[in-house]
């Protein structure tokens, strides 16, 4: 295996996974508790406890149903198990189909139907070998570096964030894109008062005004609202940090973002199937929006960090990379690529960019990022935009 090529699990329609893990998914918040129960007595097992999938209006309603299919259809989710309960607003039957589609071996309980968590589990635990023979039986290959489709994000940014950790994943981008493979990016908040920047690079009219238009309608919700939205974004450890306004913070966020042109622009948790760079509306909060990018079909994730966020994800392994050289020294056991040699002169942008880019290929092949190995990876958030009702 060279530096343009990583070992994964072949999946139907030509997506690669980088792990072959089980995904325990509830349809509704009422039975995390059952799919946490079950995640234990399942070893390497993924449960995905949200906090949605009733008493929500139908637009939240229809989005957070195709999350939760667009997380079963990532290429690191082997097969899985749906638990629901038997009155919610996500129809389970909905998620087997994905399932199904994908080639996924699934099974489904329901807790109602059961008759309580106990059972529910036992029912699962009847049937789960099966399943997880299905799934072992599909071996790594080697692929080239074209079949990554890599999410970024940055968060707990300061001044270092901008002037190091970011461009150096920004590196890590150019190069990606230009070897075929596919990269999406988001933080729309992050994005406003850089947005002019990023327009020059849209590739037509099309992708231009779509962008134009998915910051206007954030800009519209904090208008909404009628409040000073620093505090929330720059969050107060941004302003610590040294990030002011949200300006400087956008500025710094999108160098991550590399200087390939933008193909697209998509919505929160929508699937991109061409490759390049796109741009995806999603918040600036940890969780929702790694969940939106492994919905969207990340099959990795580079994080970039000054402050030293630990958060990792379940199903999509986190690469942190981080520039801060106090913060480094102090919250070492959470990263995976030290970005601080940019500040003492001992390393370029462009050398650290190598080394994000040898981490990504090592993890892609199988090697456990910092998250995983400290099991810091068990939260999920759905990006939703009505209140419960």
């Amino acid at each position: 295996m060279g530096e343009m090529s990583f070992t994964g699990y072949p999946r139907r329609g030509g997506e690669v996974g980088m792990r072959n893990l089980l995904a325990i998914i509830p349809t509704v918040f009422c039975v995390n508790e059952g799919a946490s129960a079950l995640g234990d007595r399942i070893k390497g097992s993924k449960p995905l406890l949200h906090d949605h999938g009733c008493c929500e209006l139908k637009p939240d309603l229809d989005r957070v149903r195709h999350v939760l299919c667009g997380l079963i259809a990532n290429p690191n989710v082997g097969g899985c198990v749906i638990v629901s309960l038997g009155c919610e607003g996500v129809n389970y039957k909905e998620l087997l189909a994905v399932a199904q589609e994908e080639g996924k071996p699934a099974l489904h309980a329901e807790l109602q139907e059961e008759g309580g968590m106990t059972k529910c589990i036992e029912s699962c635990m009847s049937k789960i070998q099966a399943l997880l023979e299905e799934m072992n039986a599909i071996e790594r290959r080697e692929f080239p570096a074209s079949k990554i489709v890599m999410g970024i994000k940055c968060g707990s940014s300061d001044t270092t964030s901008g002037l190091a950790a970011n461009p150096a994943v920004g590196k890590v981008t150019d190069r990606l894109v230009e070897q075929g493979g596919r990269v999406i990016f988001g933080e729309t908040t992050e994005i406003i008062g850089a947005e002019q920047l990023l327009v020059k690079r849209c590739i037509d009219a099309v992708v231009e005004r779509a962008l134009l238009e998915m910051v206007m309608r954030v800009e519209e919700r904090v208008k909404r609202v009628g409040v000073d939205m620093r505090g929330s974004q720059p969050t107060p450890g941004n302003i610590r940090g040294g990030l002011t306004t949200i300006e400087e913070k956008s500025l710094g966020a999108i160098c991550k973002a590399g200087s390939a042109p933008i193909a697209g622009v998509l919505e929160y948790g929508q699937s991109a199937k061409d490759q390049g760079l796109f741009v995806m509306d999603s918040p600036g909060k940890e969780n929702e929006i790694m969940t939106g990018l492994a919905a969207s079909g990340a099959n990795l994730i580079v994080f970039t960090t000054g402050g030293g966020a630990p958060q990792g994800f379940p199903i999509v392994p986190v690469i942190k990379v981080a520039s801060n050289p106090l913060k480094v020294r102090k919250m070492r056991e959470h990263i995976d690529v030290d970005a601080t040699g940019i500040f003492d002169g001992t390393s370029s942008l462009e050398e650290i960019g190598d080394q994000i880019w040898r981490v990504l290929l090592k993890v892609a092949s199988g090697s456990l990022t910092q998250a995983e190995k400290l099991s810091y990876d068990k939260t999920i958030g759905i990006y939703t935009l009505y209140p419960s009702i």
